[in-house]
């Protein structure tokens, strides 16, 4: 079985995920870019069965534009959003596509809320 480790910046909170990922999904809403700082947020998805937590974090909540709350959390030493918990998603906890640091992690399957894409942005899933 696969298992994949997602840590904040300084190292100090980590995620480890068994299995593949329920869904990778790329988020054009403007609350994803405020969060990431970037043009679209990238998630992985899991059942919560499936993922073990080790670090201290803080949890900010927020309600998400499908109208349902969104619980994230962040390291409290760096600030990384690690990982949320979306309540249109029961049993599923959401993991930032990066934080796994892996140039093999599987790509999106899924672009939501493109809507908010910035119109200079263009997604290619498989380029070559």
């Amino acid at each position: 079985m696969t298992k994949r480790l997602a840590q904040c910046a300084c190292g100090q909170l980590h995620v480890a995920c068994d299995g593949e990922p329920l869904l990778v999904s790329v988020c054009h809403c403007c609350d994803c870019q405020r969060r990431t700082g970037s043009a679209f947020g990238i998630a992985a998805f899991y059942d919560v069965q499936a993922v073990r937590v080790s670090g201290a974090s803080k949890s900010f909540t927020r309600p998400s534009e499908t109208g349902f709350p969104v619980t994230f959390h962040f390291c409290p030493e760096c600030g990384t959003s690690l990982y949320w918990l979306p309540a249109r998603k029961p049993g599923q906890i959401a993991v930032a596509a990066g934080a796994f640091a892996d140039p093999d992690f599987p790509a999106p399957a899924k672009s939501t809320h493109t809507e908010r894409r910035h119109s200079w942005l263009t997604w290619v899933i498989d380029p070559e």
